[in-house]
């Protein structure tokens, strides 16, 4: 459905290049996330889809379509037609009303009034606004705008969608609402969507596929499930790590001498390791943080343990032993920022 094939983005005088020689492959009906932070080239890379930003070198294929500089206007206006895009800030027309601001890409695409008429209050009940055609972007919340802009996206019937940090700007229950919202209109619409955030809540509720980017390359590619159980790359650990550091309070890494992370995979994330392992060797294990939660519909269990008592070293690596039988164990250290 959408490939990028070597693409690389150099802007004159910056010594690296803001995309370097990127490869992916998004398939059709994807729910597709780039990860990483800002200034990693999440969105440098998205705008060459649509060639709002034009490769250096290397080109994009949509639905078998070679995308680059070559096309003729005809041919980028047709494309661009099939292509949908959010953006963080909305870019709603602020004296135009939702009505309007929704109708501009239909007028764009030269539907006729009549058409424009019928469709708009069509698109503005699927995003929840039913109603809201005669009001004014100054007077919506931060959510309501981003659903005026999914629905100018959803205008002329795209079957790609495009979102460069659409929920960035919004509150954690307005995120969730327009992840909902997104996930809805993908399987009612038969989209595939292309999504940028540095958000890891936005990741593990949407995406099916992750690839991370850091200082312009692609350092890995998953499946969601497997980036959140066990991240590959040290960039993908580290963030993984800073993410999950919410399960302890910051005055545990300087009182406890050992911290221990095992986490449970799918079928094993109600498995009683810790009480087996307890009994069998009788140690005493703290659970210190944890939490079991839903990544695409399945289970991944993560606990943060401290073995309390153990006789000697023989025997604690005897129950570090056992733990890594069934599930992913890691020992832990304070996390350190991520680099950009």
């Amino acid at each position: 459905m959408l490939e990028f094939h070597d693409v690389t983005v150099q802007f004159p005088g910056q010594a690296t290049p803001a995309v370097d020689r990127v490869s992916l492959k998004i398939e059709r009906g994807d729910c597709y996330g780039i990860l990483g932070q800002s200034g990693a080239g999440k969105s440098t890379l998205v705008r060459t889809v649509n060639l709002l930003q034009v490769p250096t070198s290397g080109y994009v294929m949509v639905s078998g379509q070679k995308v680059d500089g070559s096309l003729s206007k005809g041919d980028l206006r047709s494309l661009r037609l099939k292509i949908g895009m959010i953006f963080q800030h909305f870019n709603l027309i602020k004296n135009a009303s939702v009505f309007e601001n929704v109708a501009f890409n239909l007028k764009a695409s030269g539907a006729d009034r009549a058409t424009i008429e019928a469709k708009v209050p069509q698109l503005l009940a699927a995003v929840g606004l039913k109603g809201k055609e005669q009001v004014y972007p100054p007077s919506l919340s931060g959510g309501q705008k981003q659903r005026v802009a999914i629905a100018r996206a959803l205008a002329n019937d795209p079957e790609i969608l495009l979102c460069d940090e659409a929920t960035s700007a919004l509150d954690p229950d307005t995120t969730s609402e327009i992840v909902a919202l997104l996930k809805q209109l993908k399987e009612e619409r038969n989209l595939t969507v292309l999504f940028i955030t540095h958000q890891m809540e936005v990741a593990k509720k949407l995406f099916n596929k992750v690839a991370l980017m850091q200082r312009g390359k692609v350092v890995e590619t998953a499946s969601t499930y497997d980036f959140f159980a066990r991240p590959q790359s040290p960039y993908g650990q580290l963030l993984v790590k800073q993410y999950q550091h919410d399960l302890l309070p910051d005055e545990l890494w300087s009182n406890e001498p050992e911290l221990y992370e095992i986490i449970y995979k799918l079928d094993h994330a109600f498995d009683s390791v810790m009480a087996e392992a307890m009994h069998r060797f009788e140690v005493d294990l703290n659970i210190l943080g944890g939490r079991v939660e839903y990544i695409g519909g399945k289970p991944l269990g993560r606990l943060i343990i401290s073995i309390a008592r153990c006789p000697n070293a023989a025997l604690k690596q005897e129950v570090l032993a056992f733990l890594a039988q069934s599930t992913y164990l890691t020992k832990l250290e304070a996390p350190k920022d991520a680099e950009a």
